[in-house]
């Protein structure tokens, strides 16, 4: 949900996808919501987004590839996260902290905006809560722990938007919303997530669903 101060610190070009998801419900963002009898590990992810101007163009989001020998999720691509600690704040504290962990992000350059409503991951039985901020002041991110990031990448948004990088994945699970940007293959969780976002802000452009990829192996 939105923060009472967001308005005052929210960058203009960020403020349609605020408004997108002042309202919206888990099951607006995923087919997949909590368990009702509260199991699941709760974690969170970091929606990190910055601008080189003042246009949603220019706009940029933070996405890594986890590494291949990790037990769950292994070589996906994922926004900045992980599961919560006792002493976390809140989600919006492990986002961040998971982040400086993974990719050396300054917490201290970040303005949180917004905590979504928690979703679920089956597979690994984790409860996440995607949090969404500003990246004030950019600087250099990469990977810190080999064990846990495979790459860091600082992808443009505009790449994610363009329908020619636009198709459906087909998985073991089923099917996906899938990207390929800035050398990534992007579906699953992160592919959905990214998916209903871009629709909820405004920011989608028609692509064509019928194109299909196989997941890679």
């Amino acid at each position: 949900m939105r923060q009472d101060h967001t308005r005052l610190i929210a960058p203009d070009w960020m403020r349609p996808l605020l408004d997108g998801v002042e309202k919206a419900e888990a099951r607006d963002l995923s087919r997949f919501v909590p368990p009702p009898d509260g199991s699941g590990r709760h974690s969170a992810v970091l929606i990190l987004l910055s601008s080189r101007s003042d246009s949603v163009d220019d706009a940029e989001v933070v996405l890594l590839q986890r590494s291949a020998t990790l037990r769950n999720h292994a070589g996906q691509v994922a926004f900045p996260g992980g599961a919560a600690d006792p002493e976390d704040a809140s989600s919006a504290a492990t986002a961040l902290r998971e982040a400086e962990e993974e990719v050396g992000l300054k917490p201290d350059t970040v303005d949180v905006l917004a905590e979504l409503p928690d979703l679920f991951l089956p597979v690994s039985s984790f409860v996440v809560t995607p949090v969404i901020a500003h990246w004030r002041e950019p600087h250099p991110v990469g990977v810190v722990d080999t064990a846990e990031v495979a790459a860091v990448e600082v992808a443009p948004l505009a790449q994610l938007r363009d329908p020619a990088n636009r198709f459906t994945v087909r998985h073991p699970r089923g099917i996906s919303p899938g990207f390929e940007v800035a050398g990534l293959f992007v579906w699953g969780f992160t592919g959905g997530l990214i998916d209903r976002l871009l629709n909820l802000a405004g920011w989608e452009l028609p692509w064509d669903r019928s194109r299909t990829r196989q997941l890679p192996q």
